[in-house]
């Protein structure tokens, strides 16, 4: 999976190598918070890959070419910029990495998943719920879910699935820097559970999808929020 030494992604390593998965998973700067990780749960692999090099999905295969049952992409970056402070540059980085990076690991996995196996693409919320100052993220993620509908399409002849999970307001490292506290106490009074989600409610929902028990479901967009979005 991408992105997994913190937040979601941490939550869904934990998730999954306790149902039994033996997970590798990526990081781009934390590694010694992706080395604790490894530390503490054997069977783990971290391995350093920036989603903004052209041949960061290849790099990442590279550890998985005796085959795959699961990809999970997550990373993803998501720079509070308005409009007006947009440059090129911001543009080619929050889209490579959130778009490219993905596609070309579903392209990578199609050579080394089995029959029967699952893809499981994090987006967001917002791509129904528009956050200013997000437009890159908002609209990254957008084409994550594309990829999502046409990769069910592709994969479903092998047995293979391929849906999107959408947290809704999740409280992590990158939801607290993108968003000030009122606009986080805003997001949990609008919720219906009346709290944040936590990493470990997504992590939940992502393993129901790679489960036996998902696998009549695929080209789908789970929007687990708690109830923001009704």
């Amino acid at each position: 999976m991408t992105g997994g030494s913190r937040g979601i992604g941490r939550a869904v390593v934990e998730r999954l190598t306790a149902d039994g998965i033996r997970v590798v998973f990526t990081f781009r700067e934390n590694g010694a918070m992706a080395q604790r990780l490894v530390d503490t749960l054997p069977g783990t692999t971290a391995i350093r890959v920036d989603g903004a090099e052209r041949d960061a999905a290849a790099a990442m295969f590279a550890h998985v070419r005796d085959g795959l049952d699961i990809l999970v992409n997550n990373a993803a970056i998501n720079p509070r910029t308005p409009f007006a402070e947009l440059t090129a540059d911001d543009v080619d980085q929050v889209l490579a990495v959130n778009v490219r990076f993905p596609a070309l690991a579903m392209r990578e996995a199609a050579t080394v998943l089995r029959d029967g196996g699952r893809i499981v693409n994090v987006s967001t919320l917002n791509t129904v719920v528009p956050a200013v100052g997000h437009a890159l993220y908002c609209a990254s993620k957008a084409a994550l879910e594309q990829l999502t509908a046409v990769g069910a399409r592709e994969f479903g002849g092998r047995g293979i699935t391929v849906n999107t999970v959408s947290p809704g307001a999740t409280d992590s490292d990158m939801l607290r820097a993108a968003n000030p506290p009122a606009a986080l106490e805003q997001a949990a009074a609008l919720t219906a559970l009346r709290r944040l989600g936590r990493p470990a409610d997504i992590a939940a929902v992502v393993a129901f999808l790679v489960g036996p028990d998902a696998g009549w479901i695929t080209g789908q967009n789970l929007r687990a929020t708690g109830g923001y979005l009704v």
